[in-house]
């Protein structure tokens, strides 16, 4: 019984950390997806910069700690009617191997256009 024991419980353990790799790999892709929201309502507003979206949505992920960590924020194809973010995070990882896992999130919003009683712009 003890020689099972010793056989099956490495591998027990090893299922029960790829759970908790999954649960921190969902965990920071839902960070990266509300950093990016976060951005893109920074930028989208009138008056509205790049540099504001990506500022705060890299604030965002700096809340988080280690948890989800920042490798990339980017608003680079952001044009005059649509403003786009794009957030690449590093999860935390307990798995030996998945250390370089990284996740991707895209967020395109309508930039806010001031349009004058009447519907004239």
């Amino acid at each position: 019984m003890t020689l099972s024991l010793a056989i099956i419980f490495p591998v027990v353990l090893f299922m029960v950390m790829l759970v908790v790799q999954a649960s921190l790999w969902w965990y920071a892709n839902q960070a990266a997806l509300t950093a990016a929201r976060e951005g893109a309502d920074a930028g989208r507003i009138q008056g509205g910069t790049r540099e504001a979206g990506d500022r705060r949505a890299t604030d965002f992920l700096r809340r988080l700690g280690s948890l989800a960590e920042p490798v990339e924020v980017n608003s680079g194809d952001t044009d005059d009617t649509t403003f786009r973010m794009t957030i690449t995070v590093r999860p935390q990882s307990v798995v030996p191997g998945l250390e370089n896992l990284t996740v991707t999130q895209h967020v395109s919003a309508p930039r806010e256009k001031f349009v004058p009683q009447g519907g004239k712009p």
